[in-house]
Formats: C-alpha cells, sequence, structure tokens
C-alpha cells in the first residue's frame, strides 16, 4: 500500500526546503520549461513513475517530486486541497479517479501537442487528461481446474450459480472497482447491480490481483479477475505464483475485455504549468513510453506508435469495449459496491 505521506525526491533538491514549504513544487523555475522543480501526486506503481521522473530529469533538467498515493486517496485530496493544491501533475493507475478531478473543474487542457501523440481511443473525449499507459482485464485461471471450453464466454457469465464459490476478485482496489465502473457503462446500472448482488455469494474477495493470482495458481479458486500485468510480471521471473496457470481474454468488446487507462493530467492551480505539460508530453512520448515496453511494469504503451512488450498480448487483439473513460463514475461504483455489501 503506498503512502501518502511519503515524499520521493527524484533529483536533488534539500529535503529542509520541502519541510519547510510544505510542498514539494517550490518557486525556483525562474520561468523557464527547462529548469525548476514540479511535484507530481502519484497514484501509478512507484517504480515506474520513478523510471518516467529519472528519464525527464536527465532529458530536462526539471526536478520531479513525487507524492505516492492510491488513485481515489490522491484524487480525493486535491479536491479537498482545490487551488490550494502543490501538485503539478497527477498520474493514476486508473482512470475514474481522474474523472473525479476532472469533474471538480481542477485540470487545466492538455496541450494538443501532447494529445496527438496519443489515439483518439486513448484519452477522454474531454481532453482534460490523457491516457498515458493502459492495462488489459483478463480471467486467470488454473489449467488444472479448468479446460478451455470450460471457460466464461462473458464477465457476466459469473454470475451464475455455477461459478458460486469458484472464483474471486480483489473488489476493494481501484482495479476491479475501474472494472466495474466499465460494466456500468456498458451494461447500466440494474444489471450491474444484479452482477455485484450475485458476486458477493459467488465470489472469494481478496486483497490485491497478486493474493488472487496467488490463489488460483495453488489450486484455491478455478479462475480470478485481475489486470493481465500480474500475470506477465510473475510469469518473467520465476513463475511461483503463475505456473499452473494461464489468462483468458473474453475480447468481442465485453465488459470483461475493458482496457484500463492509467491517466495523467496538469492540474489547472499548477504553478509550473509550462514544465508539468512539459512532463506530460515526455510520458506520452516516445522516450516515456518505451519505458513501458522495455521496462518491467509489462503495461501497455499508448502513445507514440510505440508497441507493446512482446510478451504481451498486442493491444489490437483484445477486443476491448469502445468505452469513453471520462464517462466513468468512480464514486457511484464504489456506493453499488457497498450497497451490494462487497464493501
Amino acid at each position: 500500500m503506498r503512502s501518502n505521506k511519503r515524499w520521493v525526491l527524484i533529483a536533488p533538491v534539500a529535503a529542509t526546503a520541502l519541510l519547510a514549504t510544505g510542498c514539494g513544487a517550490g518557486s525556483d523555475d525562474g520561468g523557464s520549461a527547462g529548469s525548476g522543480t514540479i511535484t507530481v501526486y502519484n497514484a501509478q506503481h512507484e517504480s515506474l513513475t520513478q523510471a518516467w521522473a529519472d528519464a525527464f530529469t536527465k532529458e530536462s533538467g526539471i526536478k520531479v517530486v513525487l507524492r505516492n498515493g492510491d488513485d481515489f486517496e490522491m484524487a480525493n485530496q486535491i479536491k479537498q486541497e482545490g487551488s490550494a493544491s502543490p501538485a503539478d501533475v497527477f498520474l493514476t493507475e486508473n482512470s475514474p479517479a481522474m474523472t473525479v478531478v476532472e469533474n471538480a473543474g481542477l485540470f487545466a487542457d492538455v496541450e494538443d501537442a501532447t494529445l496527438d501523440q496519443v489515439p483518439p481511443q486513448y484519452q477522454p473525449s474531454t481532453g482534460k487528461w490523457v491516457g498515458i499507459a493502459a492495462r488489459s482485464t483478463v480471467f486467470v485461471y488454473n489449467t488444472g481446474k479448468l479446460t478451455e471450453a470450460q471457460l466464461p464466454a462473458s464477465l457476466m457469465d459469473l454470475a451464475d450459480d455455477s461459478w458460486k464459490g469458484r472464483w474471486g476478485a480483489s473488489p476493494a482496489g481501484a482495479d476491479f472497482q475501474a472494472i466495474v465502473s466499465a460494466m456500468r457503462e456498458l451494461k447500466g446500472a440494474a444489471a450491474t447491480q444484479a452482477w455485484l448482488a450475485k458476486m458477493k455469494t459467488n465470489a472469494e474477495p481478496y486483497k490485491g490481483n497478486s493474493a488472487v493470482l496467488k490463489a488460483v495458481n495453488a489450486g484455491q479458486l478455478d479462475g480470478g479477475v485481475i489486470y493481465h500485468y500480474y500475470w506477465a510480471g510473475d510469469q518473467a521471473k520465476t513463475k511461483e505464483n503463475s505456473k499452473n496457470t494461464k489468462l483468458h481474454y473474453f475480447g468481442n468488446q465485453d465488459p470483461g475485455a475493458f482496457v484500463s487507462l492509467s491517466g495523467g493530467g496538469v492540474l489547472k492551480s499548477s504553478k509550473h504549468a509550462a514544465q508539468a505539460q512539459q512532463f506530460l508530453k515526455f510520458v506520452t512520448g516516445k522516450a516515456g513510453q518505451q519505458v513501458l515496453q522495455t521496462g518491467t511494469s509489462y503495461e501497455y504503451p499508448v502513445g507514440s506508435g510505440v508497441a507493446a512488450n512482446a510478451a504481451l498480448k498486442p493491444l489490437s487483439e483484445l477486443g476491448a469495449p469502445d468505452i469513453d473513460e471520462a464517462k466513468l463514475n468512480g464514486p457511484e461504483v464504489v456506493d453499488m459496491m457497498t450497497e451490494a455489501g462487497i464493501l
């Protein structure tokens, strides 16, 4: 669990100065887009964003301070801080947290040069933030328990009584809540609420996608709903938590084929707007997206024509549903999951 109280300095800045100001941005930019410091509220994986920040600082000379937390934790903090927020940039794992900040009117427009680097399907219709990475919903299954013929054709099928006690998920995480947000957008609130009610009785809850993967691998579950990169990361290492499993891609524009965007946006209140926009352009540019291609995050690049890691199924083959991620309503889904007794 990330702590929203821990500050990570990517390039040298006096720690005493950070404590004295209460924020990381400072006012040392001298008005130049090629100098100074920006503060990033980061809900993406710390190692991934650190790699982006290191590369950006090396290229631009602009220092980056990371404040790390979880999606909705950071989004709600930005809302509370409002125009007084020390954040210059907000990065998330999943897009519903971006809409919380956007709906509060706290994002500046993303510069056209940055938007031009990312295909329309990987950015919201509003242009208030942009996709920086992507992850696919998958059904991981134990090959000793299920054959391909026995796999669910749709995510919606897991509400059938025949799946009771056989599958798991991590409902408290922002990852799964984003998947439910997509279901609500595709199938409607009533169908989603009914599905959640069946999930309450059918699914085993775990804390984290990695825990779901381990349980499936150990044969405690037949299958589970996770994001693809947890499996890919384990496969690239020892395979100790995935050797007995495979991934099932639902495809066919199913809710279970949902591709969730990690988002990036510049705060309207940023005192270092030029540098913040430069950072977002870097992340979505070729060098930033190659961090995804060659690194160990196993998330999908979405910008500048950079291909995914060769170990991943190409984005173009996933059969993902067409969703305007600016419409995904995280808070409403949390209410729905709470009503269903899942949270």
